[in-house]
């Protein structure tokens, strides 16, 4: 099997586009803006909603589902919501009839426009908050824990696989509370989650921070982050979570009762990832040679190959494999055999490769004889041969090896490239010329953020929850500053 790849230092866009295709990931489809997600990479896609999903539940949360079309007049009871989507909404304005009255006996498709536009979910508070209006009366009903998985839907004109696409998959969490401080601890909770999920199973380092006011969800008090650096220098926001304080409670007149027998507003938030994370997956990870897969999120960790000349070979082999493979499976790990005869084992070591399984193990005649396997790591491309005895416990050694290397140089490679900066050249040579990340003191005024922003196609990814305070001057405007923000160009 041929790769073909274009090397990432040459184009990494092209790169990236190649590898998502030809690692049977995805493709566009004949709708413009919208991707198949092909097998391979729906499995990736289940394996990171199968963990989520445990540890939403694990912190009381439950799933529902929610209606796909949204009356427009909803939208307009958020101000600032509506604003926030007006451009990217698709709407549904007419529909068809089957009308057979015409005489003729022949059918005829009549238009009938909608008494009320609908619009195709773009993001669900509005809905979810109109029907929470229905659920809450008093302090019983309270905390509201809902999460749902779903399809949204928002009209990009510039679209890139998994990375931005006019309809995407994701969860979104909308939970409602008594208080104000339940609806921050729930938002910081949720923020922790996201980033132990990145890190612990992505094996992608993220920085935890908080949004500029211009830089916030729609109809957000305050919008948490985790933001990640990409291999070109690009960063990348892998999760959100939003404190909504009581506006879509006022917008949709959702009270409560009180202990006290007040009425109150109910305080509220949401938060979401999407498919989104395929793509800083494949870009935190991979390489020339295809796609690198944690352990953890790999559709298979571990491929057995055999090697052999004849039928009898293969029958020898498959008796053999068997046994590792129940083995293997027994001890929790996902294994798949590869004895197809269409393919040559060269063939099937640059498929595996080029599909970013993390093990592969290669077995012929010659081992059999000699009691082994040639064991292959995806992410060092380093082989060995190994007694099959003890085969499982190797294996499992090497697959948390692969884990914690990949976060490692993830992590290595973030903190090469993030450059505290006290100059504007300083900031121009980092975000023009080395990419990553730009720490940089800013006056904390929208109008600086923008002009920098216009000037350099930079933005504020986030201001770092761990930030120490610290006086300063803006590297725009001289102008005080109290502490750094990290700047850089983003997908």
């Amino acid at each position: 099997m041929s790769k073909n790849l274009t090397k990432r230092a040459e184009d990494y866009s092209k790169w990236y586009n190649e590898l998502v295709v030809k690692a049977d990931l995805a493709e566009n489809s004949g709708v413009r803006g919208s991707m198949v997600i092909k097998p391979y990479g729906f499995a990736i896609w289940e394996k990171m909603q199968a963990e989520l999903d445990r540890k939403f539940k694990a912190t009381g949360h439950v799933n529902a589902y929610f209606p796909l079309f949204i009356p427009k007049s909803y939208f307009s009871k958020e101000a600032s919501h509506v604003d926030g989507f007006a451009k990217e909404c698709a709407v549904v304005t007419h529909y068809r009839l089957k009308n057979a009255d015409d005489g003729s006996g022949i059918i005829v498709d009549e238009e009938a426009r909608l008494e009320e536009e609908l619009i195709v979910r773009p993001t669900s508070e509005t809905i979810i908050w109109d029907t929470y209006r229905n659920w809450i009366q008093s302090y019983r009903d309270l905390p509201i824990l809902i999460n749902q998985w779903a399809n949204v839907v928002r009209w990009e004109m510039r679209t890139r696989l998994f990375l931005r696409t006019a309809e995407f998959l994701w969860q979104e969490g909308h939970t409602a509370h008594a208080t104000r401080q339940e609806a921050e601890e729930e938002t910081r909770m949720i923020l922790d989650l996201y980033a132990d999920f990145a890190e612990g199973f992505m094996a992608m380092p993220v920085i935890k921070g908080v949004k500029t006011e211009s830089e916030r969800f729609a109809g957000a008090l305050d919008t948490y982050c985790i933001e990640a650096l990409m291999q070109d220098g690009k960063a990348l926001q892998a999760g959100t979570s939003h404190f909504l304080g009581q506006n879509f409670a006022k917008a949709f007149d959702v009270k409560y009762a009180t202990r006290e027998g007040k009425e109150e507003y109910v305080w509220a938030t949401s938060w979401g990832v999407s498919t989104r994370l395929m793509g800083a997956l494949i870009m935190t990870h991979s390489d020339d040679n295809g796609l690198v897969l944690p352990p953890k999120l790999a559709p298979f960790q571990v491929v057995i190959v055999p090697i052999y000349r004849g039928e009898d070979e293969l029958e020898e082999i498959n008796i053999k494999v068997s046994e590792i493979k129940q083995s293997l499976e027994q001890a929790g790990i996902s294994v798949k055999y590869d004895n197809r005869d269409t393919h040559k084992p060269g063939w099937k070591f640059n498929e595996y490769e080029l599909k970013g399984v993390p093990l592969r193990i290669a077995i012929g005649p010659r081992d059999l004889k000699n009691n082994s396997v040639e064991l292959a790591r995806r992410d060092t491309l380093q082989k060995e041969v190994v007694s099959m005895d003890g085969l499982i416990a190797k294996v499992l050694d090497e697959l948390e090896q692969i884990q914690t290397n990949l976060y490692k140089k993830a992590l290595d490679f973030r903190e090469a490239n993030m450059y505290p900066v006290d100059s504007w050249d300083e900031f121009l040579e980092v975000i023009e010329k080395k990419g990553g990340f730009a720490v940089a003191h800013w006056d904390g005024t929208a109008e600086t953020e923008e002009r920098i922003k216009q000037e350099t196609k930079a933005t504020i990814r986030c201001i770092p929850l761990k930030g120490e305070k610290e006086e300063g001057k803006c590297i725009r405007t001289g102008k005080p500053s109290t502490g750094r923000v990290i700047f850089a160009k983003a997908y």
